[in-house]
């Protein structure tokens, strides 16, 4: 991956695209720190609330710093995720994706719509559990004295920025490098990350100072933390770079004098095709009732066991057994779901057929299409099991660490989380695949000339 950056940088064209796409992520990460007139001081995000403290960590804590994009990108991504699966069930929506790239521009609307919609229901949320906090909204910035004209101007601000940073994205995806929204959420992610690094070592070197054994505790925690952190990322990459490759062999045509078929080909098919949608869509189905709980709940009601938050969040929470056991479920429905609607095996079934292409062994036509449903269900099975440890596993081992007290900072357990690292590895991964096109796309421009 640093011989395809240097390569890139090495090209004038390539070079300003990432230049540009830097800068586009350096206004992101500023406008993650810029405050919304009206906040007050003080940490927004409670310990307990595990909801906007999922939703601060994915941003880079700009949520906890009530800053001006805290939304981020999390209602685009739902929003996405909505409309994949609504094309399913609604015949226009369909008849749109099959459309190239007109019906492509008419889905991004009806995204873009969905997208402000879920936006002001989150921030309207947000707002209001901001509003029942002791160092909350401020007052007096109006000079009304109410804090309910505050909360509407500060969830104004918040969906301003949710759909700034969804503009971000498009830009980055037409004159950047490509992949705008995801490189977005990767700079969410090492930032959070990057902060709770620096923390720790400022826990060391503080330990260190007071001659105590603190510092020594902390040095040994983030030891084992990063060690496991690296064998996790070995273990994601693995994976993520496996497939199955089934042969094609294509039968010998012969048109006037030439010769054409009689090769070999494959296709391949990933065991984790589906990448981490399965986890996003199983964790925002399962948080979206604790959301809409959220706007209604106020300070008291959060550690209260007898209000629905309060049960929802002790019995259902982030790091319950039942999160962990509904969680694991929905990735295994989900990541069949997904598969049904990408993988057409009596598309490819028919395409072989018409172009002359048999898989050894195999009768083509039907038995073909039965064959490649049925690599592809057992795959699919592997990558779900895949998806089911990254995001349940290290959840629960970097958890009782930091219960046995191996590893004292718990904010390097919020901020590493297995979906997270997963998302990063995928984003990483694709860059390098987004730059050797590039790359591959100036030599043959260049062998033409």
């Amino acid at each position: 991956m640093f011989k395809t950056l240097v390569n890139a940088f090495k090209n004038k064209e390539i070079r300003t695209k990432i230049l540009i796409t830097i800068g586009l992520l350096f206004l992101y990460r500023l406008g993650c720190w810029i405050p919304i007139p009206g906040i007050g001081t003080g940490s927004l995000v409670s310990a307990d609330d595990t909801l906007l403290g999922l939703l601060s960590q994915i941003g880079g804590n700009a949520l906890n710093n009530g800053a001006l994009l805290a939304l981020g990108i999390t209602p685009y991504i739902n929003a996405s995720i909505i409309v994949q699966l609504l094309t399913v069930a609604i015949p226009a929506l369909e008849r749109w994706s099959r459309q190239g790239e007109d019906g492509r521009k008419k889905i991004s609307i009806v995204t873009k719509v969905v997208t402000l919609l879920l936006a002001i229901a989150q921030a309207t949320g947000i707002a209001i559990s901001w509003v029942q906090t002791d160092n909350g909204l401020a007052s007096n910035i109006f000079g009304s004295g109410d804090t309910t004209l505050v909360a509407i101007f500060v969830a104004g601000m918040l969906v301003a920025g949710s759909m700034f940073t969804m503009w971000l994205g498009d830009r980055i995806t037409e004159i950047g490098v490509g992949n705008g929204i995801s490189l977005i959420i990767f700079v969410g992610i090492i930032s959070t990350a990057g902060l709770a690094i620096v923390n720790s070592i400022s826990q060391i070197a503080q330990g260190n100072t007071a001659g105590g054994t603190e510092g020594t505790q902390a040095l040994i925690g983030l030891i084992v933390f990063l060690v496991l952190v690296v064998l996790i990322f070995m273990f994601i990459v693995f994976i993520d770079m496996s497939e199955r490759k089934i042969v094609v062999n294509y039968a010998k045509q012969v048109k006037g004098r030439k010769q054409y078929g009689g090769q070999s080909s494959n296709i391949p098919i990933k065991i984790n095709a589906n990448g981490v949608l399965p986890i996003i869509f199983a964790t925002a189905l399962l948080t979206f009732p604790q959301m809409i709980a959220r706007m209604f709940a106020s300070q008291a009601d959060l550690a209260n066991p007898n209000t629905f938050y309060g049960w929802w969040n002790r019995y259902l929470g982030t790091g319950s057994i039942a999160y962990f056991v509904l969680l694991g479920l929905l990735i295994m429905a989900f990541s069949f779901f997904y598969t049904t609607i990408q993988f057409k095996p009596d598309e490819i079934a028919r395409n072989l057929q018409q172009y002359g292409g048999s898989i050894p062994g195999i009768r083509p036509g039907k038995f073909t299409a039965e064959y490649l449903n049925k690599v592809s269900k057992r795959l699919t099975f592997f990558g779900a099991l895949f998806l089911m440890i990254i995001a349940i596993v290290p959840s629960v081992i970097f958890q009782a660490l930091g219960n046995a007290g191996v590893i004292t900072n718990m904010n390097l357990i919020n901020a590493f989380t297995a979906t997270g690292l997963l998302i990063v590895v995928s984003v990483a991964l694709e860059l390098n695949k987004q730059l050797e096109g590039l790359l591959m796309m100036k030599r043959t421009r260049g062998f033409l000339k």
